[in-house]
Order: structure tokens, then sequence, then C-alpha cells
């Protein structure tokens, strides 16, 4: 009596889901969960890169405006630079932030056969998303860091396998910087620069005291400098001695660059953009409002650096200003790069470029706000951002040439260019515990996974697919078997199967599988209920499928929202 009403009561379920309206999308990027994130307190400027005022209704073009020296106070000009090639960065491939000491952006390698294929992601041990951008060694090592609960530095082989792993003692908010000599330095919100061999081993750390988020760079005598977010700015010598540091005020943000003098520049949470001598004293300072983005020197050694006033400023070497042009009133630039041609490239809510003098050469709306990330660009003249969600390749006219959404949440990565037509950049999701992943796209056997079997739009009714449905949604009745196809099946470790009763954020999935050889599938067949009703034969669920490959690399896709009825 019981089966049969159960098999009455699924039959009217089949006509009413089946003609109701489209409730389900098959998503290939990735919605991370973990277990519990670290609770961490974030100062609300850590997340916040809008302009201080409006100045989106004024034209762009006709911002631009010559100022005069009011601003800049010169103060002291060091008369011994200190040029000795010691431990600082040769030609790396992409070495620190920005890649180069001035911040320049630019990459010495072309990545014109990059169509955008994503080879290979890799997510970190435990929930934390990925904010750093990746350094590359001379060994094409890659490394990043990670925030939240995980909060570690990862070395990869360029396969995407991992070489090792390092625990920080606090969140990796910046980018790491490789030495000359193949050391790796990190900064954490644990008030720490760490040097580390190229194996991971500890060489020496240094204690700042106070919490760090700029990015470290490295002079050419191997001096590394880096501020904290109690105002002070430090030079470390190479062997992890203090060599000075100022008090600047505020909380330093901005990640220094260095000129071809060696002068440092570095900004201001306290309105203030600042010139520092290699010996530590100051040489001069702007003041116009926050400066958190970076600064960029380019060849011809004008100094650029965006403000939260929403205006990028062009330096001249002895602090006076060229020009300054609003970048738009939403969104404050983070920093610029600059190529060869003096062509300077900032994102903001849109992807602007502007000729050497200041004047607009072309923007483009790159549908997702350029939110605190900084612009690569290759040799070939394609400039990647960040924007939204997304990973966009832009050809040097101003035109797409590709994109490819990696989250639903905003991306904090800054993107990075190696050999072998290779782009890296991190991202992370909204959630409770979200993962951070860092992903590789570029030419050659991507390492991934799909699922074949069941189809959008499709009705299953024991496991058989019976068609497609009216309203284009996926329903599944009685069973349905997950079937999953590897790109590389003999590296695949495991497959991991999960269902989750729907939810729009953060779903709390269950391992329901593991298979460890091909095929890659599993049945799903049983009554899953939810927590107001335990025993209901129907509801809304998820699917997530995560393959490992061996070496660290996965790979995650999901059927977001689907029709479940249970029959018996």
């Amino acid at each position: 009596m019981k089966k049969s009403f159960q098999l009455q009561f699924s039959i009217v379920m089949i006509y009413i889901i089946i003609c109701s309206t489209p409730i389900t999308s098959l998503i290939h990027y990735n919605i991370k969960t973990g277990d519990i994130n670290q609770e961490v307190i974030l100062q609300e400027y850590m997340r916040d890169w809008h302009v201080d005022k409006n100045n989106w209704a004024q034209n762009v073009e006709s911002n631009i405006s010559p100022r005069q020296q009011e601003n800049s106070i010169i103060m002291e000009q060091d008369n011994n630079p200190g040029n000795g090639l010691i431990g600082g960065p040769k030609d790396l491939p992409w070495p620190m932030q920005s890649h180069d000491k001035r911040h320049t952006g630019s990459s010495p390698y072309s990545t014109s056969a990059n169509l955008g294929t994503e080879l290979w992601r890799i997510k970190g041990y435990e929930s934390g998303d990925v904010w750093s951008s990746a350094v590359i060694d001379d060994n094409n090592i890659i490394y990043f860091g990670t925030i939240g609960s995980d909060s570690a530095l990862y070395a990869l082989y360029p396969d995407g396998t991992m070489k090792w792993r390092y625990q920080s003692n606090g969140l990796i908010w910046s980018t790491p910087a490789i030495g000359n000599d193949g050391t790796i330095y990190l900064v954490s919100w644990g008030s720490k620069l760490v040097a580390l061999d190229p194996d991971g081993h500890e060489k020496w750390i240094f204690g700042g005291g106070d919490p760090i988020s700029t990015s470290p760079v490295i002079a050419e005598n191997g001096t590394i400098y880096f501020g904290t977010m109690a105002g002070n700015f430090y030079a470390v010598n190479a062997n992890g001695t203090e060599q000075w540091h100022l008090y600047l005020g505020g909380s330093l943000i901005s990640s220094p660059a260095i000129g071809h003098d060696n002068t440092i520049y570095i900004g201001t949470t306290s309105n203030y953009f600042y010139a520092v001598n290699p010996n530590g004293t100051l040489q001069w300072q702007f003041g116009a409002g926050q400066f958190k983005g970076n600064p960029s020197i380019a060849p011809d050694d004008t100094i650029y650096v965006p403000c939260f006033n929403g205006y990028l400023y062009a330096f001249y070497p002895n602090g006076t200003v060229k020009w300054q042009v609003s970048t738009g009133g939403s969104v404050a630039g983070a920093g610029v790069a600059v190529i060869s041609d003096g062509t300077v490239y900032i994102g903001t809510e849109q992807l602007r470029a502007y000729f050497p003098n200041g004047t607009l050469k072309w923007s483009v709306d790159a549908q997702g706000d350029i939110y605190g990330t900084v612009p690569a660009v290759s040799a070939d003249g394609t400039i990647y951002v960040s924007a939204g969600g997304s990973l966009v390749a832009v050809n040097p006219d101003g035109t797409e040439k590709w994109r490819k959404q990696l989250t639903i949440a905003q991306i904090h990565s800054s993107p990075c260019i190696g050999p072998d037509n290779r782009v890296y950049v991190g991202s992370e999701d909204y959630g409770i515990s979200p993962y951070g992943y860092l992903h590789a796209f570029g030419t050659g056997q991507p390492k991934n996974i799909t699922i074949e079997e069941p189809h959008q739009g499709h009705w299953y009714l024991f496991s058989k697919d019976r068609g497609t449905t009216r309203a284009g949604n996926l329903i599944v009745f009685g069973s349905v078997n997950i079937k999953v196809k590897a790109s590389i099946e003999q590296e695949i470790d495991h497959v991991d199967f999960y269902v989750a009763h729907f939810k729009e954020v953060d779903p709390e999935y269950q391992l329901q599988n593991t298979d460890t050889a091909p095929p890659f599938e599993w049945t799903m067949n049983k009554r899953y209920g939810n927590d107001l009703y335990p025993h209901l034969p129907f509801d809304q669920l998820s699917i997530r499928v995560t393959g490992y490959y061996k070496g660290g690399c996965s790979w995650t896709e999901e059927i977001l929202k689907f029709w479940y009825v249970h029959m018996f």
C-alpha cells in the first residue's frame, strides 16, 4: 500500500516537474567550499578599491592637466645609490609583483599561441582564497600564496604537480619575490619576512612587528623593501639583518617600486606618495589622497601611481607632476603596466590605455571591475586583466581576444606571464569557507574532467535517458548514472562524487562515492530528503564531481540545481 501510494505520488510529480520552468544550469567553473574559515577581522581598506570622490562625470580625455609643484616637498638627495649587483633578481620569467623592480608588468615572453585553454588548476590543502599573484623562477617553478585557513606558500612544477608547501604564520595577501640566487622572499599578515631556499627550507626570518600586506621588491644589491600596516617602511639585507626602517604613517598597502637610480617609491593611506633614497632618507613627498596602488617606472623614468581620488599621476623623477588624468569615478586603480613604447595600461571599471603624454589611446569595457589588480602585458602586446570573475585577454588595439570565467566572485589576483605561452591567475569564490585556485592557461593537454552524463535539459527514469524536457531542465526519477570523463585518465588518482541539497550559497556537499579507476561513474539511487522533511522522496539537489590528478591538481564540475524524485 505504501509503495503504491509513492508510485502514484511520483507519477503526479513527473507531470508537474516536466512542465515546470527551467531550474537547472550546468556550471563549468569551480564553486569552492571548505570546512571552517579562519576568523580574521579585516580592515575595510584592505577590501575597498572604490575612489574617494566622484570624478566619473568628467570626460577622461579632457581631464589631463599639468600640475604645479605645490603638493611636492623636496627633501634630500642620496649621492651613493649603491649599484652593486649582489643578490638582486636577474632575468627571471616573472620574479615579483608586476614582473620587475620597476613594476612594468611587461613580460619578455610571447603568448600569441595562447587561446585561453585552461591547462590545470590547483587549490590549497584547506579553505583559502588566492589573492596572491604567481611568480616564476629560472627553472619555471611557480610560486603562489593563499589566505584563510590554508595560508601557505606553494611551489609547483609547470605541469601543475606540487614540489613543496610551506605553512605560513599568517595570511598571504601579497605576492612573493625571488632573488638572484633563487631565494624566495615571503611576507605575511603574521608580521614576518621569511627567506626560503628553492627547496622550501627556511634560511632566516625577519620580524617586522606588524601585519604585512605589501609585496616585497628586491633591489639590484639584494636589499629587500617592504612596508607594514602600521606605516613602517623596511630595508632588509639579503642575510636577514635590518638595514634601516622609516615611519611613513598610515598603512602601507602599496608595494614599492625601484627606479633606475635606485630611488624607492611607495604610497601610504596617510594621503602621501613618497620617494625614498636607498639610505633611508626621504627625497620628496606628494600629497593628494590615499595611495594604496603600486607605483611603476617607465623606460623614460616617468613614475606612475594611481590615487584613491580617482586619478592617475605621472611624475618626473624630481617629484614634479607631469600630468594627471581621471581613470573613472567608480573603482580606483591598483597599479599600471607600462611597455617599451611608453603606453600605459590601467584597470578600474574599464581597461584604459594612455599615451605617454596622458591622452587616452582607447578604453574597453572588460565586463567586470578590475578591482585591486594590475594588468600584465606579453611580448606580443596582449594585455591580461582580472575582470570580475574572469581572466580577459585584450589585443593591443583594445579589442577582446578571449575571456574565461573562473568564478562568480571578484578576482583579486593579478595575472602573471611565463614561458611557453603560459598565463597564471588566482581565484576565489563566495561562501563561508571558500577554496581558492591557481589557474594555468596555455597550449598543450589540459588536466580536467567533464560530466558526460546526465545531460542538461533531459529527464531520466531509472538511469535511462528519456529525452528532452519541455522546460530545458534536468529531472531524475528513480536513479541516474553520473559518468565522468578525465582528459588524461592515466594521471587521475581518484574521482569524488558529492551530493547536496540545493542552496544559492555554500551548499553542504556530502561525499557519496570515490572511484579510483576508469570508467569513473557512480549511480545515484537513494532517498536524500532534507533538513525539514528527512523522508521526503523528492527535492532540488546539486551534484559536484572532483577529479584529483597525481601531484596535486584537481578539477571540479557541478550540476548546480535539478529535481530528483526517488521512486521506491
